[in-house]
């Protein structure tokens, strides 16, 4: 697997010649809003249309075009994926298919192929991104554990022998800036270099709620033959915010409430969230159409900070009682891999085979102080009359926990091209997962060993050369961390998929669509055990139905086009707790986005564009314990535009929320809702040199 884009080639005569693949630096006239392939989705450079299976793609295009600084974002313009609890404002998290990750440390996505964040992380900013790849459905195949739904790689950008360097300023509603510079080039012949940084200070529509955060992303790369690539790339992240919970409905109703209203306590200060990646990459040319890629990522991150979060709503309606919580979590993550691919002709039949192995060791740390407010110390506020500045009360320490996971897995894949109309796709792999967690409070000492295969298989039939149908069916494993009331291990959480679709475009590739049927179980979801309310048990299981539809590229010369649309059903089938049937929370029944951008010539402005859209999002279920609390539906529309009086120089403007809609984005239950951001507009000026 190519886990970077390769270097565009250098333009100088006496430059050596190799046979890379261009990549994207930024979005320019002509850049394609639709992907054609991605390797993701197969670890080869496949088209898309030979993929048995919906894979969504934000090009970097996309993401210039509408001024996506965010992967949240950016997300909003993919089908099926819907916003979950944001971890107090500091992560990213969202569900695919109805799927959502972990509860703590958010939901999982690769960064070039590799986990970023089985712990903590910043939430992601656009600096460093090439393209965000979403493979819908069971993916485990070929990165191992993951929820069913699918799973997003981020591909980052990467150093280019071709010059270029920008430098943008950007200001808006709410004292918010942000400085962002992209600078790559050539060192010598073969050496080249990226420095990718961003850098925002932020306040909100939030109460006492000011942000700062920093990206700072170089890279190398080094072509030391004519067969082969390295690359280094490095990536520093922080930020620091209050650790906000938002704001909380009363008798299950929201709206009461200013969403501005903060009912934490800004004395806590900010939680800081750091991270750093390092991501070795080496890929070489065998001959006869054979290549090995190899990889190393070292990922450590570190969360603190205090917070005093909702914890319970009294009869009177005003009254919150809270908790006060101090926070120290720490990371470290390494983890490698290494493929081999290639064709075999045999007769009429080409296969395409990759066959490789991966590992990873992470190790987690968490501290926790907390106190839980008594009728003798309520640490209480009131929601429609705050008053800041309480004492915070004694807390103690709650938790303390190391916990260490060590994972293994072995996978092979045949695409199969049997006929110029049947193309053929199976793969397996097989996953040896160790975890040893100590809980330091109270002596405990868990360790448990499993193991997991994940099949794949698929099929593509042709009829012409712009329509593809196909079908597939996959399996997925997550492995369930703690133990049960007798001290046994959870087995993992196991997940089976089938989806059949088609996909349509025209036939430059300029324009198309991919429209999806799928039906997803997941078994083993721990649910409470009814013998012991304090401990789980494995007997949970929820389905997701659903039909996706999402449409790309170029209409005309000058009119851009996204489109999506998703109708999910994801109900829970078995549990100890909730009733069979109970929806799962933050999933939208309905979902839908839309965007457009038309480009002209504007005489003596030079080059200009208008567009637009909306994202619509429909009724939620509000938590997860199906009491009859749910957020609001709701749509907001997204004005954009730009004029670029030169080549060097561009000036953009964007208005999100332009009607400033009331909604909420998120929740976890009643006491802890996001609530979405008011009208927000920004001026952008982009100097190219």
């Amino acid at each position: 697997m190519a886990l970077f884009g390769a270097p565009e080639l250098a333009a100088a005569d006496e430059a050596p010649t190799f046979a890379l693949e261009e990549a994207v630096v930024r979005a320019q006239a002509g850049e394609r809003l639709r992907a054609r392939s991605a390797t993701s989705a197969t670890l080869t450079d496949t088209p898309l249309k030979d993929v048995p299976q919906s894979v969504g793609v934000v090009t970097r295009a996309a993401l210039d075009d509408f001024g996506a600084t965010r992967l949240d974002t950016a997300l909003d313009w993919v089908s099926g994926i819907s916003r979950q609890n944001n971890l107090g404002g500091i992560a990213d998290n969202f569900a695919i298919r109805g799927f959502a990750g972990d509860l703590n440390t958010g939901s999982d996505y690769l960064v070039n192929g590799f986990s970023a964040n089985r712990a903590n992380s910043v939430s992601v900013d656009t600096i460093n991104i090439a393209r965000i790849d979403v493979l819908k459905g069971p993916s485990a195949a070929l990165y191992g554990r993951s929820d069913p739904g699918g799973i997003v790689n981020i591909v980052t950008r990467t150093p280019q022998f071709k010059p270029s360097r920008e430098i943008t300023l950007a200001a808006g509603s709410h004292d918010q800036y942000r400085l962002a510079t992209e600078l790559t080039g050539p060192l010598s012949e073969r050496f080249a270099y990226r420095l990718g940084v961003a850098a925002e200070n932020n306040h909100s529509f939030r109460d006492f709620s000011t942000s700062r955060r920093y990206v700072v992303a170089p890279s190398f790369t080094w072509l030391p033959t004519d067969d082969t690539v390295v690359t280094y790339a490095f990536e520093a992240a922080q930020l620091k915010a209050p650790f906000d919970r938002g704001v909380v409905a009363i008798n299950k109703q929201l709206g009461a409430l200013p969403n501005s209203r903060f009912l934490g306590e800004p004395g806590d200060g900010d939680t800081t969230v750091r991270t750093q990646s390092h991501q070795l990459s080496v890929e070489h040319q065998l001959g006869g159409n054979w290549k090995v890629d190899a990889g190393l990522s070292y990922r450590t991150s570190h969360l603190f900070g205090k917070s005093s979060d909702a914890s319970r709503l009294l009869d009177d309606g005003r009254t919150l009682w809270r908790q006060a919580r101090e926070r120290d979590y720490r990371a470290n993550d390494l983890a490698g891999r290494v493929d081999v691919q290639g064709d075999v002709t045999s007769g009429p039949i080409k296969h395409t085979l990759v066959a490789g192995a991966d590992f990873y060791d992470f190790r987690y740390d968490t501290v926790m102080y907390r106190a839980n407010p008594s009728a003798s110390a309520p640490y209480a506020i009131d929601i429609f009359d705050p008053v800041y500045g309480q004492p915070r009360p004694a807390m103690r320490l709650n938790s303390s926990t190391r916990e260490s996971q060590r994972g293994f897995g072995a996978f092979v894949q045949d695409q199969v091209t049997l006929t110029p109309h049947w193309k053929l796709l199976a793969g397996v792999r097989a996953d040896r997962f160790l975890q040893h967690a100590d809980n330091r409070l109270t002596g405990v000492r868990v360790a448990q060993q499993q193991t997991a295969y994940s099949p794949r298989l698929g099929l593509v039939y042709q009829p012409t050369q712009t329509l593809s149908l196909y079908a597939n069916t996959s399996r997925s494993f997550r492995p369930n961390t703690g133990v049960g009331a007798q001290g046994n291990a959870f087995a993992p959480e196991r997940g089976r998929g089938y989806e059949v679709g088609a996909k349509l475009e025209t036939s430059d590739g300029r324009f198309g669509g991919t429209l999806a049927l799928y039906s997803i179980d997941k078994t083993n979801v721990l649910t409470g055990d009814p013998r012991d309310p304090a401990f789980q048990r494995t007997a949970g299981a929820v389905r997701s139905r659903g039909v996706e539809l999402d449409v790309s590229g170029q209409l005309t010369p000058s009119l851009k086009v996204l489109g999506t649309y998703a109708y999910t059903d994801a109900r829970v089938t078995a549990d100890t707790v909730l009733p069979s049937g109970a929806p799962l929370s933050n999933i939208p029944r309905h979902s839908a986005s839309v965007l457009g951008l038309y480009e002209f010539g504007a005489g003596s402005l030079g080059r200009a564009g208008v567009g637009g859209g909306v994202v619509y999002v429909g009724e939620r279920a509000g938590n997860s314990t199906d009491n009859g609390f749910k957020l609001p539906a709701y749509a907001t529309v997204r004005l954009n535009g730009y004029v670029q009086p030169t080549r060097a120089l561009r000036l953009s403007l964007t208005i999100d929320n332009l009607f400033d809609k009331r909604y909420y984005a998120s929740s976890y239950n009643e006491l802890w809702v996001a609530p979405g951001a008011e009208r927000q507009v920004t001026l952008a000026a982009t100097y190219t040199f």
